[in-house]
C-alpha cells in the first residue's frame, strides 16, 4: 500500500522545557506548508487515551515562540504504561484519523514511543525536548541552554552574596544523572566546583577545594551540585561540612524550577525551529522510529532504542578546563 501521510500528531510529554512551544509552532507549520493536517494533542500520552485534540491552523501556533512552557500542557501518563492504555490510544488515533505522531520529550517520552509503535506499527519521530541533555545522539536538546543561563543568571546574584559575608555556597541544580548542567553552569559562572554524578569522588573533590582554593585565597566559594542519588545532593554536602570544617559558613541553594521556566534563547528557539522541520521531513521521508538530533551543527536521525538505552557521557576536558581555573 502506498504511503500516504495525511494528518500528524503533536504532543508534548514529561518534564516542561523552554523552547516546546517554538518546536510545536515549527512542526504545526512545516506541515501545513507540506498539506498535511495537524492534530494537537493535549497533556502528553494522557490526551491521546482520552481524546483532548484540537485540529490546529497556522494562527494556533502564532505568538508562541517566545514563550516557556508549552501551550499543549504535559502530564506523566500511568495509564500509557499499560496495553490497554496503549490501546485506547490507538483507537483515539484511529478515530482521529491520525497517520503519525511527533513527540516532544525526554527519554521517559521516547521509551514509551518506541514500544506504541512497536504494538501499532505507528510511525513517531520524537524531538528532544528536556533541560537536562542528557540524550545520547545529540549534541544539545531543546531547553538546555536556557536552563544554563538560568542557572549562570542566579549564581551571578549568588555570588554577590557570598563575597559580602566570605561564604561558601552549595548550589544545587537539576540534571538527574546528568551533569551537563552542573559542569558547564560551573565553568560559566567561575565556580570553584562541579559535583556531577560521573565522578564518584564527590568527597575527594570537596577537600580540594577547601584546601586548595577556600583557604588560600578565595573570600568566597560557590559549588555546584547535580540533583543525584551519586552525589547526595547539596544539602548532604553542606551538612558534611559543617560537620568537617565548622570554621566555615556553609549554605545552600537549591535553584529548583526556576530552572524549567523563562522565554526560550535564541539557540534554542533556533535549535526547536530546525528539529520540528526536520521531524516532519522525516516523516514525509517515511522514516519512523527516530529522535531527530543535532551533530555537529547538522540534522541527524537516531533509532529511539541508542537515544534511550546508550549514556551520554560528559566531556572530561571540560572537567580539566574547571580545575584549572578554579584555583
Amino acid at each position: 500500500m502506498e504511503y500516504k501521510l495525511k494528518c500528524i500528531g503533536v504532543l508534548t510529554s514529561g518534564g516542561d522545557a523552554p523552547g516546546m512551544n517554538a518546536a510545536i509552532r515549527a512542526v504545526t507549520r512545516t506541515a501545513i506548508f507540506n498539506g498535511i493536517r495537524v492534530k494537537a494533542i493535549y497533556r502528553g500520552y494522557k490526551g491521546l487515551i482520552t481524546g483532548e485534540i484540537k485540529e490546529f491552523q497556522t494562527q494556533d501556533v502564532s505568538n508562541i515562540i517566545q514563550h516557556g512552557g508549552t501551550i499543549l500542557k504535559t502530564a506523566r501518563c500511568m495509564e500509557f504504561m499499560t496495553p490497554e492504555g496503549r490501546r485506547t490510544a490507538y483507537e483515539t488515533m484511529q478515530k482521529e484519523e491520525i497517520d503519525a505522531l511527533v513527540v516532544i520529550g525526554g527519554d521517559g517520552t521516547f521509551t514509551g514511543a518506541r514500544i506504541f509503535a512497536q504494538e501499532f506499527n505507528v510511525p513517531i519521530v520524537g524531538i528532544p525536548g528536556t533541560i537536562d541533555n542528557d540524550l545520547w545522539g545529540t549534541d544539545a536538546t531543546i531547553g538546555y541552554d536556557t536552563a544554563l543561563n538560568t542557572i549562570v543568571d542566579a549564581v551571578d546574584k549568588i555570588r554577590d552574596t557570598a563575597s559580602s559575608h566570605e561564604r561558601l555556597f552549595f548550589v544545587e541544580v537539576m540534571g538527574r544523572d546528568a551533569g551537563f548542567l552542573a559542569l558547564n553552569s560551573a565553568i560559566a559562572a567561575g565556580a570553584e566546583a562541579a559535583i556531577i554524578p560521573e565522578r564518584k569522588t564527590q568527597e575527594d573533590q570537596l577537600e580540594a577545594l577547601i584546601h586548595n582554593g577556600f583557604r588560600k585565597s578565595k573570600n568566597s566559594s560557590i559549588v555546584i551540585v547535580a540533583e543525584s542519588k551519586e552525589t547526595g545532593g547539596a544539602q548532604a554536602l553542606a551538612d558534611r561540612m559543617k560537620a568537617e570544617h565548622p570554621e566555615y559558613d556553609a549554605r545552600v541553594t537549591i535553584l529548583g524550577h526556576i530552572q524549567r521556566g523563562g522565554s526560550p534563547t535564541a539557540v534554542d528557539r533556533i535549535l526547536a525551529s530546525r528539529m520540528g522541520v526536520a521531524a516532519i521531513d522525516a516523516l514525509l521521508d517515511e522514516q519512523r522510529n527516530i529522535m531527530i538530533g543535532i551533530d555537529d551543527d547538522e540534522i541527524v536521525h537516531v533509532p529511539f532504542t541508542k537515544a534511550i538505552k546508550d549514556d551520554k557521557q560528559v566531556n572530561p576536558d571540560k572537567i580539566g578546563v574547571l580545575q584549572i581555573l578554579s584555583i
